[in-house]
């Protein structure tokens, strides 16, 4: 009977990216004077996994690749080689062909052939090079003792066959680590007319001797941690045998390896299954989101129309409604957790971006995190990647000196850039400072005005470090592929407001810079404003909004053609009718009489006429063009509590539709 390997694809993909991930971070943490046996064998295990499953699904570039990549991490691992710098810098590089490789596979595309056979060359040449002679035993953790023998007992559940793996292949690697002996356990055997040749009932005591150590036993059941009871046990000799496995099996190299689980460095034995996880395809957790989202939507439809209820004679309905009120948002928040990550999943790239930016400009930095467990919604996290790794990389570039600089200003040669998280209220905030010369305020106003700013000496220091953010302006000396062509900054911005979110910068000369970015939780819920304006009911983002105000008619100065604009406390803003700007019926109130609510985006402001201010309230976003087409100045839709659509209001697009109002 054959098995579609196919429908495992997926999960080797997935593991096989964290593991990539697993060996880049473990690489940029070894030292060769301090190196261990557990960060070895972390980046050994992470490929040796790899090619065992590209192996077993048919992926022979991967495979063969890797295992010229492995030979080379086993002789490490064996003392036989020190893993220097040309060595690291090596297997980094071989980690990145690898993830192209991967993708390629996983996309269906040709990956970068030319570029995998020069790198598989530089290993070959590097493994026919002198190791370094005997084999230097590595820094060994106190648990690592080798003793002469062990017994193994592995009992596979039923349906271990069914997830790709084979435990008589885990037998003969078994083999291959001394001289084993087998003991079978059929009692849960069925009789024949019941048997299912898909699931496994037996199990083995193995006696294995030699100078094996216990981590190199479990890297062998790395792949099938969570789908066996095992016990290992430490002897003197082995036990003695029933069954001896076949030598000519043992060496068996053509043999397909089972599906790959992503090892963990120091693993023990096996965790309990009860902090366990599974995987959960994206587009489930979308629509169960979606589907609260409908749940909280019926559940305010409810609460509004029971309003209108006698409290005496409905006591016992609107109770209950009450207590479906707190059951929904407790439902709405468990589920909205499904979808939060940790920000490490962001934090854990930057290590390799800074060194190799580094690098590559002859600097010397080290990379400090914290507040990596701080969570944020997956879709702001894949996001945000981008923005932060253009902020970084400026960093190292614009912020960071050489390190003789460095050292006549009276600093270490080796800088340092800070990643920090941290929630703040229901929103996180990103932080990336350095300990740099900061920005030059001097260079900044100057290429602002030879870009045709207008702008007066006495600007505030925080207003002069937004101008970094303007399309085109670049203070480096000269383009290189790091920065310099006037493009990244104001996408870094862009980007981030257009994730309802801000950044702000804090810079010192000869201290450093501190950019802050302030994001919300999730992209699924906003915390919102509702204002009214005629019968339409309109959503402000509660971040964009600054404050409200009853104008004086003298504070409105109209300008040439029908623009005008509101002084606010002896600043001009742009003055705009929502009625106007989306053709509601009827007509705008007294100014002074009607509200006017100060909202704020991209650095700048604007003061909308509003009716009514409604109130505040958390609303649940649903696409405006997946579910009917795109509409200026609107960023999404809600559904209020009695049944009525109200927009939500793109206050960026808002103010950026008024060009001549916003220069003025």
């Amino acid at each position: 009977m054959s098995i579609d390997m196919k429908q495992f694809h997926q999960a080797f993909f997935e593991e096989s990216f964290e593991g990539l991930q697993a060996m880049e971070a473990a690489l940029l943490t070894l030292d060769p004077d301090t190196a261990d046996n557990e960060t070895v064998n972390t980046i050994f295990r992470a490929a040796h996994s790899i090619k065992g499953g590209a192996g077993t699904f048919g992926f022979s570039d991967i495979a063969s690749f890797t295992h010229d990549l492995e030979t080379l991490l086993d002789q490490v691992r064996a003392g036989q080689r020190v893993p220097d710098g040309p060595l690291t810098d090596l297997v980094l590089r071989s980690v990145d062909v690898l993830r192209d490789m991967l993708e390629g596979a996983r996309d269906g595309r040709e990956a970068d052939v030319a570029h995998a056979a020069e790198l598989r060359g530089e290993i070959q040449a590097m493994l026919k090079q002198d190791g370094g002679g005997a084999p230097q035993p590595l820094a060994a953790a106190a648990d690592m003792a080798t003793p002469s023998g062990w017994i193994i007992c592995f009992k596979p559940h039923r349906d271990i066959m069914l997830t790709g793996n084979d435990p008589l292949r885990i037998l003969r690697e078994l083999a291959r680590l001394g001289e084993a002996t087998i003991e079978v356990d059929a009692s849960e055997l069925p009789s024949y007319p019941d048997v299912d040749p898909e699931q496994c009932y037996l199990r083995w005591t193995i006696g294995l001797q030699g100078e094996v150590s216990e981590n190199d036993i479990r890297e062998v059941f790395a792949w099938v941690e969570d789908e066996c009871d095992l016990s290992i046990e430490a002897r003197a000799a082995s036990a003695p045998a029933q069954a001896a496995l076949e030598p000519d099996v043992a060496t068996d190299d053509s043999a397909p390896a089972p599906t790959p689980k992503t090892a963990a460095a120091a693993r023990p034995a096996p965790a309990s299954k009860d902090g366990g996880s599974i995987r959960v395809a994206t587009e489930k957790i979308d629509q169960l989101i979606n589907l609260v989202g409908e749940l909280v939507i019926t559940q305010s439809m409810l609460e509004q129309t029971a309003r209108a209820l006698d409290p005496v004679t409905n006591e016992l309905l609107l109770s209950g409604l009450s207590e479906l009120e707190r059951n929904t948002r407790h439902l709405q928040e468990a589920v909205m957790s499904t979808r939060m990550l940790p920000v490490d999943f962001v934090f854990s790239r930057f290590p390799r971006v800074v060194r190799d930016t580094a690098t590559r400009l002859g600097k010397q930095v080290a990379l400090q995190t914290s507040g990596e467990g701080a969570e944020l919604d997956k879709g702001v996290i894949e996001k945000i990647v981008d923005p932060l790794n253009h902020i970084v990389r400026n960093a190292i570039d614009h912020g960071i000196e050489m390190p003789a600089e460095r050292e006549a200003a009276g600093k270490p040669a080796q800088a340092s850039i800070q990643l920090s998280a941290w929630h703040q209220g229901g929103h996180i905030a990103i932080q990336v400072s350095d300990d740099g010369k900061g920005l030059n305020r001097d260079k900044i106003l100057s290429k602002a005005r030879d870009a045709g700013m207008n702008l007066p000496d006495n600007l505030p220091d925080s207003e002069v470090w937004q101008l970094i953010f303007a399309p085109g302006l670049s203070t480096a000396a000269e383009v290189t592929d790091i920065s310099g062509r006037g493009v990244g900054m104001d996408v870094v911005r862009r980007n981030i407001q257009s994730l309802g979110g801000t950044v702000d910068i804090e810079s010192q000369a000869g201290v450093g810079t501190r950019v802050t970015i302030r994001l919300p939780l999730t992209l699924a819920i906003l915390d919102g404003m509702s204002v009214r304006v005629g019968e339409e009911i309109y959503i402000l983002p509660l971040n964009s909004v600054v404050e409200s105000l009853q104008p004086q008619l003298g504070d409105v100065k109209s300008m040439a053609g029908s623009a005008r604009l509101m002084q606010v406390r002896g600043e001009f803003l742009p003055l705009l009718s929502l009625r106007e700007l989306f053709g509601v019926a009827g007509q705008d109130l007294p100014l002074d009489q009607g509200i006017v609510v100060i909202a704020e985006a991209e650095g700048r402001q604007v003061a909308l006429i509003v009716d009514e201010l409604v109130g505040q309230q958390q609303v649940v976003i649903k696409s405006l063009e997946r579910n009917y087409r795109r509409v200026g100045g609107i960023s999404g839709a809600t559904i209020l509590g009695d049944g009525r659509v109200a927009l939500i209001l793109d206050v960026g697009e808002v103010i950026r539709s008024r060009p001549m109002a916003v220069a003025a």
